[in-house]
């Protein structure tokens, strides 16, 4: 007989999720994946509906014999800390990480579970594969999974099935997480890179695979996607402080851009109107490349798509630029080292 599909625990940190968070628990109780779930969401301070509809889920599930729902408090409000409370409240020996706006695919779980077993993989993950249910939103989608707009990056664009440094959320061995004791709290954007770097120390595998995807809703509005991209900026900064072999000229072409249209800006300001060539140039690059991004596309949509990578682009290069080093010391200071003691080939 077949080995029973192991147990489940599938880990959400939520907040300000009324508009998605049904909907991406849906996607996890409708998984084509034979094994027994559980749903544990992490609470923080939401200022919407998301605790009413997070409470609405576990009435829901309550007699079910699949897959049920329950809730564990994030007062912090912060992601990291989130996900720890949510790994210690869980009790499978696989965990999956789901944001409160990702859809998973049906056969998510299933796919994740196999590439462990063939793998030896401590962590597998795979695409972010952005949609949109707006024109602004369709635009950022296609911002997000071009190579204008986001580099080689194998999580946005795709790519081979391969080892990798870090992956999109993630599907985990628990002891993995146990034995590096969760997530560091100090990270509070690329805390998945940090802790994948410490499994990687160990010893541990981290596989991407374009057979892993998972729906993403993105930002609803210009000022909410600068903020993110701000952020991821500022957070990057600070992992190349905490890991100096971890840069590379991906990560370093917006900062540059953003330097150079200042530059080109104040020269064409101050000194010869040759200065602006610089910006219109960039203008023009990133018009010319939201093109065949927005194939298929509205022309509301098609018409935004400057306007997202520009955002995405000059966002990110501030972000890093402005990254304070204090930030990196205070992170700097709470490096856990990786704990030894797994291998590659550890059974599911």
């Amino acid at each position: 007989m077949p080995a029973a599909a192991p147990a489940v625990s599938v880990i959400m940190p939520v907040l300000n999720e009324e508009r998605h968070l049904r909907s991406s628990v849906r996607h996890i109780l409708e998984q084509e994946y034979d094994g027994e779930m559980e749903v544990v969401i992490a609470l923080g301070p939401s200022t919407d509906r998301t605790d009413e509809i997070a409470a609405e889920l576990v009435a829901e599930t309550a007699s079910s014999d699949r897959a049920r729902v329950h809730t564990v408090p994030n007062p912090t409000g912060r992601t990291p800390a989130a996900l720890n409370a949510a790994i210690k409240a869980s009790r499978h020996p696989i965990v999956v990480r789901v944001d409160g706006h990702g859809m998973l695919s049906a056969n998510y779980i299933s796919t994740a579970v196999r590439l462990l077993q063939e793998t030896g993989a401590m962590n597998v993950g795979g695409i972010m594969n952005a949609e949109g249910e707006t024109p602004w939103e369709e635009a950022v989608a296609a911002a997000m999974t071009s190579k204008i707009g986001v580099g080689n990056a194998a999580f946005h664009t795709g790519g081979e099935a391969q080892q990798a440094e870090t992956v999109f959320l993630g599907v985990f061995r628990r002891e993995a997480l146990e034995q590096q004791g969760g997530y560091n709290e100090e990270f509070i954007r690329a805390q998945d890179w940090e802790l994948n770097f410490r499994i990687r120390e160990a010893g541990g595998l981290i596989w991407f695979s374009p057979e892993l995807k998972v729906q993403y809703r993105p930002r609803p509005s210009v000022k909410a996607l600068a903020k993110q991209y701000k952020d991821y900026g500022r957070w990057r900064h600070v992992v190349a402080r905490y890991h100096s072999g971890s840069i590379n000229l991906r990560y370093l072409a917006p900062p540059t851009a953003v330097c150079a249209i200042a530059a080109g800006v104040l020269a064409g300001v101050f000194v010869t109107p040759w200065g602006f060539v610089v910006p219109a140039g960039y203008l023009a690059a990133i018009t010319a490349g939201s093109l065949p991004a927005g194939r298929g596309l509205s022309l509301r949509a098609r018409a935004q798509i400057p306007v997202a990578l520009a955002t995405m682009h000059m966002s990110w290069g501030y972000g890093f630029l402005t990254s304070p080093k204090s930030l990196a010391k205070r992170v700097i200071a709470s490096r856990r080292p990786a704990v030894q003691g797994h291998g590659q080939n550890a059974g599911v």
